[in-house]
């Protein structure tokens, strides 16, 4: 993981049009080259085995959050409202998922999620937009 490449800030619509690069296990969205991805939504999914498999939806789209180590021996459940950051993955047959190294529960403050949209229209204006525009 390259920890120089910015995690971005988007949503799950978003992720949906990123593209695999050929080389750096990376990739590009609208000429954004990145690894790790930061989202935040409700957790509509929540795995009570070893297997830390959980499901974030942000109202744009779901997708499939892996987590470990101390993260799953918190008490997670569905309908909390977190942040996550972590390495995006495109597997063969199954839905994106991201490799959690982050989460945060973002529950007991509910303006959270209007600020989230504004935050995302925020980083597209001021540092993606000008690259989908090159």
């Amino acid at each position: 993981m390259d920890y120089s490449l910015a995690a971005l800030k988007v949503m799950c619509g978003q992720l949906r049009k990123a593209k695999e690069t050929t080389s750096q296990n990376a990739f590009t969205l609208g000429g954004v080259l990145f690894q790790r991805a930061w989202l935040q939504g409700v957790l509509v999914s929540v795995s009570d085995d070893a297997q830390g498999r959980f499901v974030l939806d942000d109202g744009t789209g779901v997708i499939h959050l892996s987590l470990s180590g101390d993260f799953l021996h918190r008490n997670w459940k569905i309908g909390m409202y977190v942040m996550v950051v972590g390495g995006y993955f495109v597997r063969s047959g199954e839905p994106p998922m991201i490799k959690v190294h982050k989460i945060v529960d973002l529950s007991p403050f509910p303006d959270r999620e209007s600020m989230w949209y504004l935050e995302v229209i925020e980083a597209f204006r001021l540092f993606y937009q000008p690259l989908y525009e090159e």
